[in-house]
């Protein structure tokens, strides 16, 4: 299957970028990145908490069957422009990995396509090449298919 996430990732820097062109207006790609209830749909996560605004905190968890956690992030969101641009932190619990800046902006296409590009800069080059190592392109791919699935059922 195709990967329609794109990510790219320079050696010896310490950021990469995420590329993602959806088959959704604008204004619904921004509210699946903005809306707490939608976010917990496509993620498959829980949000505790999501405060769409400049200065705003959040939070997610997963648990499994057992009810264990077995994820937990959560972060500051820096800015907030409608329809244009969030900003946030972002800091997985427990885990060797630090505090990464999300700089996520939205763009219109057409009327019915939009694109999401998120820089996300790391602590360090040897912190980036840790998460490149995970399945995370693959789960990015697969999270961004369920957002395209799940948000074209709201227009």
């Amino acid at each position: 299957m195709e990967r329609k996430t794109k990510i790219h990732a320079e050696e010896g820097k310490q950021d990469l970028t995420i590329t993602r062109e959806f088959d959704l207006p604008l204004e619904l790609l921004f509210k699946a990145n903005a809306q707490a209830e939608i976010i917990e749909q496509w993620m498959g996560t829980k949000v505790l908490k999501f405060e769409s605004k400049k200065q705003g905190g959040w939070q997610f968890e997963t648990k499994d069957e057992k009810g264990n956690v077995v994820f937990s992030a959560n972060g500051v969101i820096h800015e907030f422009v409608l329809n244009r641009k969030i900003i946030r932190t972002f800091e997985m619990d427990n885990t060797p990995f630090g505090v990464q800046l999300e700089v996520a902006e939205f763009e219109r296409i057409t009327d019915d396509s939009s694109r999401l590009q998120i820089h996300a800069i790391y602590e360090s080059v040897a912190q980036r090449d840790q998460v490149l190592k995970l399945p995370f392109a693959q789960g990015i791919n697969m999270a961004h298919n369920r957002l395209q699935d799940i948000v074209s059922k709201l227009r």
